[in-house]
């Protein structure tokens, strides 16, 4: 299992001045807008991608918020995942 980490407005793998892959967010009026996902080249094909993702939604149902996929990446994630329709944003 991956040891993502959080820091303001991203949870990342790697360190936080060398992050090899991360999911960003920004927080407004009770809504959590995903505006970028990264994942290195060198780990791409590993569903670390997806591992953002499902953190992300977990991270949103806890703060009891609503999640806005802006990046393509994180909202394909989200439409092909019957179990985040719960908690994203149409």
């Amino acid at each position: 299992m991956l040891e993502l980490k959080q820091d303001s407005n991203t949870f990342y793998l790697g360190e936080p001045d060398h992050k090899e892959a991360e999911i960003h967010y920004v927080r407004r009026e009770g809504k959590l807008i995903v505006d970028h996902t990264f994942v290195a080249e060198s780990l791409r094909g590993r569903k670390i991608g997806d591992a953002l993702v499902r953190r992300m939604v977990e991270f949103a149902r806890e703060e009891q918020a609503v999640l806005v996929p802006l990046c393509p990446f994180a909202k394909k994630v989200i439409e092909r995942t019957p179990e985040y329709q719960d908690i994203a944003s149409k």
